[in-house]
């Protein structure tokens, strides 16, 4: 079956996961607010885009967070959770200047990023797992245990 013609097709497959709930609508809004912003723009020291591109897929353990880091090591780059929020945020520093190189462009961007995405209800902090190899982050996110409803017994008053 084709997706409706307007709703990108990996919109449409996206929807069909059942973390899309959680997730479809903060992301949409979130790259809204950053397209809104981002033409012409300076977000970074340089004037140049430093928003990390990441991908959020569902795995038969949970969910997976890949965001592309190049250039940056793991002391450059903070994972954190809070209030059932998963947050990626560094910097990227600009590299020694050599002032006997007149450039034509930059396109590189340095400075602050920061990405935040809704974590499901359940996850336990502690056992979210972050690593980084040749530039990209990988988060892994458990699926939370889920809890069966208890049966609470009615006493006669």
């Amino acid at each position: 079956m084709n997706a409706p013609a307007n709703v990108p097709v990996k919109q449409a497959a996206v929807a069909a996961t059942p973390f899309a709930n959680v997730f479809g609508s903060l992301q949409r809004e979130i790259d809204r607010l950053f397209e809104d912003f981002s033409p012409g723009f300076p977000v970074g020291r340089a004037g140049a885009d430093v928003r990390c591109k990441m991908d959020l897929a569902e795995t038969k353990d949970g969910l997976e967070l890949t965001v592309e880091l190049p250039g940056l090591e793991e002391k450059d780059v903070n994972v954190s959770v809070a209030d059932g929020v998963l947050t990626v945020s560094g910097e990227k520093n600009v590299e020694s200047e050599q002032k006997d190189k007149n450039y034509h462009f930059v396109e590189r961007g340095y400075g602050s990023f920061s990405r935040s995405i809704a974590v499901p209800e359940g996850v336990q902090p502690d056992q979210i797992k972050a690593s980084l190899a040749k530039g990209v982050l990988k988060v892994t996110i458990p699926t939370p245990a889920k809890t069966e409803p208890k049966k609470i017994a009615v006493q006669a008053g």
